[in-house]
């Protein structure tokens, strides 16, 4: 194998690492924010069964009147 073809495989693998190395962060990112926003999502529809609950005293939300009447 010749120094030039083995110097342009050693650069590939450099440039390989590098871009697993930035998509391993994009991950990482992501996936910290989906953990975010799912514990959001958790919280918002915990408020929004008690603020139904409160609101309609356990009337089935089918028997209930819109909000403008």
């Amino acid at each position: 194998m010749s120094v030039n073809r083995m110097d342009k495989l050693e650069e590939l693998l450099a440039h390989q690492s590098a871009l697993v190395d930035d998509l391993n962060s994009v991950v990482t990112t992501q996936a910290n924010q989906i953990d975010k926003l799912q514990r959001r999502v958790s919280l918002l529809m915990k408020r929004a069964a008690e603020q139904e609950t409160d609101s309609n005293l356990n009337t089935p939300i089918e028997d209930q009147k819109p909000p403008h009447w």
